[in-house]
């Protein structure tokens, strides 16, 4: 009985035994299975990662930040030449402001480089040309009146004509007075004003004028001028630059087709006036 007792145990014994090491080889197998399977997630993203490693990683985050720092560059370049043309365009604009305004309030709008230009060589050249020609051919005139009047006079001094003798003082005299008026300053009662100004020039190719009266005595740009001749008006013009005696105008209407301009005409501010320029 006892001996039954004993093999039934010992049986026991050994079922439980093989049944712990069915437990324990099926955890083996398990923790096995497991490790292989990380081993396959590991693979599964190295592979998506291109294979990349730690090394060719950094080296390719070198290379971005050495293209990101050249965009940079050029984004600042670019600013700072954005920035400068906008100065420019910025002091351009305002030139051509206030060249706009300037051409706009003395009515001078429709006007042209070429005109513009030849008017102010004009107000240089030709105005103070056409004094000095003037003074110039008077001195001639003078010179040979005493030149005619000396011989004139050498011949009949034997007889001693006293006529020729008076011919020679007057025209002696004539002479020196056409010096001092050329080397004195003109009186304040001989200067023009802004009634009774004269035309010193005119350039009929241009409509251009050029009057004997300026700054000194009050004339503007802008300045609506009449030409006068007696007493009729024969022209309306605009003053375009004014000098310190002197001052240019373009015609902006004559009266008459028929008649023009000349030299000596007289100049008058025309303070009704309200014609545009053409």
């Amino acid at each position: 009985m006892n001996f039954r007792f004993l093999q039934s145990a010992i049986g026991s014994r050994q079922s439980a035994m093989i049944l712990v090491g069915c437990v324990t080889l099926a955890r083996g197998l398990a923790a096995e299975g497991n490790s292989s399977l990380s081993e396959s997630k590991v693979e599964n993203v190295e592979s998506r990662d291109g294979g990349m490693t730690p090394a060719a990683l950094l080296a390719q985050n070198e290379e971005l930040r050495k293209q990101l720092s050249i965009q940079q560059e050029s984004v600042k370049t670019l600013t700072s030449s954005l920035a400068e043309s906008n100065a420019e365009a910025e002091l351009f604009r305002r030139k051509f402001s206030d060249l706009q305004l300037r051409m706009e309030a003395l009515g001078l709008a429709s006007a042209n480089k070429d005109r513009a230009k030849i008017e102010q060589r004009l107000l240089t050249a030709v105005s103070d040309l056409q004094l000095a020609q003037k003074e110039r051919d008077e001195y001639r005139d003078q010179m040979l009146r005493l030149n005619e009047a000396m011989l004139r006079y050498l011949k009949t001094s034997q007889g001693g004509d006293a006529q020729a003798r008076m011919d020679v003082e007057a025209q002696l005299r004539g002479t020196n007075a056409l010096a001092a008026r050329s080397t004195s300053p003109p009186s304040n009662s001989a200067q023009p004003s802004l009634m009774d100004g004269s035309v010193i020039s005119v350039k009929e190719e241009w409509s251009f004028v050029v009057g004997n009266f300026g700054e000194k005595q009050g004339v503007k740009i802008g300045m609506p001028l009449r030409v006068m001749r007696g007493e009729r008006k024969i022209a309306t013009l605009r003053v375009v630059d004014v000098r310190q005696q002197i001052c240019g105008a373009v015609i902006q209407e004559m009266d008459s087709e028929k008649e023009k301009i000349k030299v000596g005409d007289r100049l008058q501010v025309d303070a009704h006036s309200s014609v545009s320029l053409k």
